[in-house]
């Protein structure tokens, strides 16, 4: 297998899609904290293209690594060996997988190692816009919007002299470089969070004031936090996937990433200190994310979830296999039809219908292996983003709840780890507290709707809504998951539309 490192992009396969640019005369003018496979195989592909143009050659990315783990410090291994470049496969559902090596990260930094130096990096004037994928839980907001000062990690950040949190280091960058005269750097989320712009400056703002007012005030008049909408499937690399990949290529990668051939980026166009021509390679600004924002987090975000939970529970593992099982065809597509589509609006220039039907055929592409654990993962933080407003616009226009019901018992199923079937299956909840654990294993089927993550809801100002939760998690204990679907899937649609 070919090595791939700077020495050898020359000597690659020409079948293989290179930076068409030399990677070593870039110039970092973005940093980006917490290099996910997404970030990899979005933001780094757009900037990878635009890369090629002379005059943007100063808006490489310097990744940062900030979470502590082994995983974390091997990819950071693996970044410096590889000279920060990686291979992506972009999987169309009907034609051959199209390769490519990404060069846009110039540089990776793993904060653990050095923290402050990480910080230094951040306070670096040539660095004009920090971008984000910590996921939807790890902006430590609660039901209300409000910052989580007494969270443990923030509280003990805030006691520390060098902080480690995103947000300390991003306060303390900034600090620095208000000091220094440099001046501020713009703060892009690019998480799946509604007004993620919104929910990240007063994120920011609530920990430079527990800090330092002074600092919080200067934040809030020159740092500008655009909004951003973010879509494409990229589902984990497993140790498996990364032996396929690499005997596709012939590339000796120890950090291949692989993706669906969807791309899509809407940004609200508010930059205090410049920004890359992203608009040459197909990124929209647009004043208002948040049209895109909605149809993109309650359609296909809100049908991961509803998939995920009873797909899991009958025994599925991968998403493309759920997809071709009947029932769920039909369940997802009575979601989007009855529940989510009808309570949304075309943003300018998209069709929410044909988003719709274009889901559909996205999530049964097989060359899309995602992970069913990974979507159900963080389930008390993905929620609220994803199935929250749909729920309250179907009580509040007294719709039918029948699915919507069903997603939550199946979710307070889901968090046992097994499904009916008695296999096993892994349960990642890192933001649920012990007291939700203790109301999910209560013996009452209700207390789980007193759960951090339906927090703010109002369900139990909804009687029938209650009941209705109460006997759906009745009959998936005595029935199963899929009887219990069955069941619902046999009630007729009100005939305004509406579900």
């Amino acid at each position: 297998m070919a090595k791939l490192d700077r020495t050898t992009l020359s000597t690659l396969d020409p079948a293989i899609a290179r930076p068409a640019y030399a990677p070593e005369a870039l110039t970092p003018g973005i940093a980006h904290l917490s290099v996910g496979n997404f970030h990899r195989a979005h933001q780094a592909v757009y900037l990878d293209r635009l890369l090629r143009d002379a005059d943007q050659q100063d808006w490489a990315i310097v990744g940062i690594g900030v979470v502590d783990s082994p995983a974390e410090a091997a990819k950071a291994q693996a970044m410096h060996a590889q000279d920060c470049l990686y291979s992506l496969t972009e999987c169309p559902p009907d034609t051959a997988t199209r390769v490519q090596v990404v060069g846009s990260i110039a540089d990776y930094l793993y904060a653990p190692d050095d923290r402050a130096g990480a910080i230094a990096r951040l306070a670096d004037p040539a660095i004009r816009i920090v971008t984000l994928t910590i996921t939807e839980g790890g902006y430590h907001t609660d039901e209300h919007g409000h910052f989580m000062l007494d969270s443990p990690a923030i509280a003990e950040d805030l006691a520390r002299a060098v902080p480690e949190t995103v947000f300390g280091m991003v306060a303390e960058a900034l600090r620095l470089r208000r000091d220094s005269g440099v001046g501020p750097f713009t703060v892009l989320s690019c998480d799946n969070l509604r007004h993620n712009g919104r929910v990240a400056r007063n994120a920011f703002i609530a920990y430079a004031a527990a800090r330092d007012p002074e600092l919080a005030d200067w934040i809030a008049q020159n740092v500008t936090f655009p909004s951003s909408m973010v879509d494409r499937i990229t589902p984990g690399t497993t140790p498996e996937d990364q032996q396929r990949l690499n005997a596709a290529s012939g590339l000796d990668d120890a950090i291949p990433v692989f993706c669906e051939d969807f791309i899509q980026w809407v940004i609200e166009d508010r930059f205090c200190a410049g920004r890359p021509a992203l608009e040459r390679v197909g990124v929209q600004f647009t004043s208002d994310v948040a049209p895109y924002e909605q149809v993109k987090l309650r359609m296909l975000n809100a049908s991961h979830s509803m998939m995920a939970y009873p797909a899991l529970l009958m025994g599925h593992r991968i998403v493309c296999d759920a997809m071709r099982d009947p029932d769920m065809i039909d369940y997802i597509e009575r979601f989007l039809a009855f529940d989510s589509e009808p309570l949304l609006s075309d943003p300018p220039g998209m069709s929410i219908n044909d988003y719709g039907h274009l889901l559909l055929q996205r999530f049964r592409n097989p060359a899309i292996h995602d992970q069913l654990e990974r979507i159900a993962s963080d389930g008390a933080s993905k929620f609220p983003s994803f199935l929250r407003p749909t729920v309250e616009g179907v009580l509040t226009s007294g719709g039918n709840t029948a699915r919507l019901s069903f997603i939550m018992a199946c979710f307070a199923r889901y968090l046992g780890g097994q499904d009916d079937q008695g296999a096993e299956f892994a349960v990642t909840e890192p933001h649920m507290l012990d007291s939700d654990w203790d109301l999910a294993s209560a013996t009452d089927p209700v207390a789980i709707l007193d759960a951090s993550a339906f927090a703010g809801w109002g369900l139990a100002e909804h009687p029938g809504f209650v009941a209705e939760f109460t006997k759906t998690r009745s009959d998936i204990a005595l029935k199963g998951v899929r009887a219990t679907l069955k069941a619902i899937l046999a009630q007729p649609e009100p005939l305004n539309g509406q579900g």
